[in-house]
C-alpha cells in the first residue's frame, strides 16, 4: 500500500484545499473526521497526521479532539489553526479566548529555523499569512519552542522538534498563505519523509488489480452519464475486466449540442465496449415539463433514471450469460468527504450520477467505485493515463440533471432548442478565442425572464440568456472569469442573431466559496 498521510478533518471548510495540497505534492492522503479518526489511523497505518482548522472551541464542552493514538504513536503530526489548539491542549499547553482576533491576511515573523520552514522562509524574515482564529496558544506544552509569531498570534508556529510535532496557527493550505504549499511540501517530504510516489500510472495499476479482486468472474453494469466521471471509470473498469463490463447510457434529451452521439461513438467506436443505448428524451422531458422548483426537478431525473436502468439491467440480465453483480459509478472523493464531513454534509454513503441518491436495494448490486479516491483534476489526469482524448477528458463539467437545471422555471424541447444552440455559440466562441483550458467551466442559462427589445425595425419580447465561466482546479472553489467586453460582446451579438427567441444576454458575475462541492 502506497505510505500516506491522515488529514483529521474537525469541521473546517478548507480541510479538502489541505489533501489537495498534499495530492499536488505527490503524496496519498485521506481525510476523516475527527468521530472515525481512531477507526482510520488504525486502517491506515499513515507516516504523518495532520490536524485541520475548524469552527469550534477548544473550551467548548465535547469540543473535537485527535485521537492520543496519534501522539503516542512516534510519528510526525502538524496541527493547523484548531488543530495546533486541540494539540497544545491536549498536550498540557493553554489555550484561551483572545480579545485580538485575527481574520483575514496577517504576517509572520520567524523566530526558529526549522525542517518546516527550510528553503523557504529564513530565521528573521517576515511572511504574508492568512489567518482565522478567536481562540489562541497562550502555553505551550512541556518540549515545544516558538519558531514563528505574529501580531495576535505570539505562538504562531509551535515545534517539538524531538518529537516532530509542529503547528501553526494559519492556515498554509489556502492561496492566501503564498507560501504555503512549500510549507505543506516541507512536512510531508523532509519531516515526514515520503516520496513523491502518488501518481496516475501507480494508481492505474493499482486500481485494475483491486478491480479485477473485487468482481472476480461477476458482471458489472456500469451508468454512463455523458460525463468525465463515468466515462473515466468505465474505461478503467474495462481495462481490468473486458467484456465483463456493459455501460448502459441513458439519453434523457437534456445534454449539449451532440453529445449524446459523441458518447456513443466514442465508446463504440474508439474504445470497443459494450453499449446499450436507450433514448428516454421523451420520457424524461414529458415528466419535467412545468416543473419549476430545482431540487423536484433532480427527484424526477433521478427516479427516471433508476426506473430506466433497472428495465434495461433486467434485459441484460436475461441474455443468457448470468445477471450482473456489480454496479460501476463515478463516485469522486469530495462526493465521499462530503457524505460523511463533520461539517454536516448529506447523510448518504454516495452519491448516484445524478445526485439524488443511490439505486434501490431491490437490485442487490454491489457497488465498483474505482474514483473515489481522486479529485477532479485527478480524474482527467487518469483519463489521460487511459488514453481518453484530450477533446473529451478535457470537457467543461456538466452536471447529472443536464441543461434540466439550466432552465430556470418550467422544461420544454422549445426552451431545450434553444438554450442547446445558444450554449453551443458560447462554447465556440471561447473555443475562438482560445480560453476553452483557461477557463473551468462555462454554460448558457436561459432565465425565465422576458424583455422588450428592438431588432433592426421591430420590436421583440424574448427570452434572457445568462452567461457564467469560472476558474477553477478542482471545482472546489472558483471565482469568475474576468472577460473583456469586446469577448462578451462578440458571443452576446452571435446569440442574438442566430438564436430565435433571445434579445438580450448578460454576464453572471459569481464566485464559489470553499466548502461546497457543486458548482452548476
Amino acid at each position: 500500500m502506497t505510505d500516506s498521510i491522515l488529514i483529521i478533518d474537525f469541521g473546517s471548510q478548507v480541510t479538502q484545499l489541505i489533501a489537495r495540497r498534499l495530492r499536488e505534492a505527490g503524496v496519498y492522503c485521506e481525510i476523516h473526521p475527527f468521530q472515525n479518526a481512531e477507526a482510520a489511523f488504525t486502517r491506515m497505518q499513515p507516516k504523518g497526521v495532520i490536524l485541520s482548522g475548524s469552527p469550534a472551541s477548544t473550551g467548548d464542552i465535547g469540543s473535537p479532539r485527535a485521537p492520543e493514538a496519534v501522539f503516542a504513536a512516534g510519528i510526525p503530526v502538524l496541527g493547523i489553526c484548531y488543530g495546533e489548539q486541540t494539540m497544545t491542549a491536549q498536550l498540557g499547553g493553554r489555550v484561551e479566548t483572545s480579545d485580538h482576533r485575527e481574520f483575514g491576511r496577517a504576517f509572520v515573523e520567524v523566530k526558529t529555523a526549522s525542517p518546516l520552514f527550510e528553503g523557504v522562509w529564513d530565521k528573521g524574515s517576515r511572511h504574508q499569512v492568512w489567518m482565522s482564529h478567536g481562540d489562541k496558544v497562550m502555553a505551550i506544552p512541556e518540549g515545544f519552542e516558538v519558531i514563528a509569531v505574529s501580531e495576535g498570534a505570539p505562538f504562531a508556529a509551535i515545534a517539538d522538534e524531538a518529537r516532530r510535532f509542529y503547528g501553526v496557527q494559519f492556515h498554509p493550505e489556502v492561496v492566501h498563505t503564498p507560501d504555503g504549499a512549500k510549507l505543506l511540501s516541507n512536512f510531508v517530504h523532509k519531516i515526514v519523509g515520503l516520496k513523491s510516489d502518488w501518481t496516475m500510472s501507480a494508481y492505474r495499476e493499482q486500481m485494475i488489480e483491486k478491480i479485477r479482486k473485487q468482481v472476480g468472474k461477476g458482471r458489472v453494469l456500469c451508468a454512463l452519464s455523458g460525463g468525465v466521471d463515468s466515462a473515466v471509470a468505465a474505461v478503467l473498469i474495462h481495462e481490468a475486466i473486458g467484456d465483463q463490463l456493459t455501460c448502459v447510457f441513458v439519453d434523457h434529451g437534456l445534454m449539449r449540442l451532440n453529445e449524446g452521439d459523441q458518447v456513443v461513438s466514442l465508446f463504440r467506436e474508439h474504445f470497443n465496449i459494450p453499449l446499450v443505448s436507450v433514448d428516454a428524451s421523451d420520457l424524461f422531458i414529458g415528466k419535467l415539463e412545468g416543473v419549476s422548483d430545482p431540487e423536484t426537478k433532480r427527484k424526477i431525473i433521478g427516479g427516471l433514471f433508476i426506473d430506466v436502468f433497472e428495465a434495461e439491467a433486467k434485459k441484460i440480465a436475461a441474455d443468457g450469460k448470468g445477471a450482473p453483480e456489480f454496479l460501476a459509478q463515478g463516485t469522486l472523493y469530495p462526493d465521499v468527504i462530503e457524505s460523511v464531513s463533520f461539517s454536516g454534509g448529506p447523510s448518504v454513503t454516495i452519491k448516484s450520477h445524478h445526485n439524488v441518491g443511490g439505486l434501490p436495494a431491490r437490485m442487490n448490486m454491489k457497488l465498483v467505485e474505482p474514483l473515489r479516491e481522486l479529485f477532479k483534476d485527478e480524474v482527467r489526469a487518469l483519463g489521460r493515463e487511459l488514453g481518453l482524448p484530450d477533446s473529451f477528458v478535457g470537457r467543461h463539467p456538466f452536471p447529472g440533471p443536464g441543461l434540466a437545471i439550466r432552465l430556470p422555471g418550467g422544461v420544454s424541447r422549445e426552451k431545450l432548442d434553444i438554450l442547446r444552440k445558444a450554449d453551443a455559440i458560447y462554447l465556440d466562441e471561447i473555443r475562438k478565442a482560445g480560453l476553452y483550458d483557461t477557463i473551468w467551466q462555462a454554460f448558457a442559462v436561459l432565465l425565465p425572464v422576458q424583455t422588450v427589445g428592438v431588432m433592426g425595425d421591430g420590436r421583440t419580447y424574448d427570452s434572457v440568456l445568462a452567461l457564467r465561466a469560472v476558474t477553477s482546479v478542482d471545482g472546489m472553489t472558483a471565482d469568475f472569469y474576468p472577460y473583456d467586453m469586446n469577448f462578451l460582446g462578440r458571443a452576446a451579438t452571435r446569440i442574438i442573431n442566430e438564436v430565435k427567441g433571445i434579445n438580450r444576454v448578460v454576464y453572471d458575475v459569481t464566485s464559489k466559496p470553499p466548502g461546497t462541492i457543486e458548482w452548476e
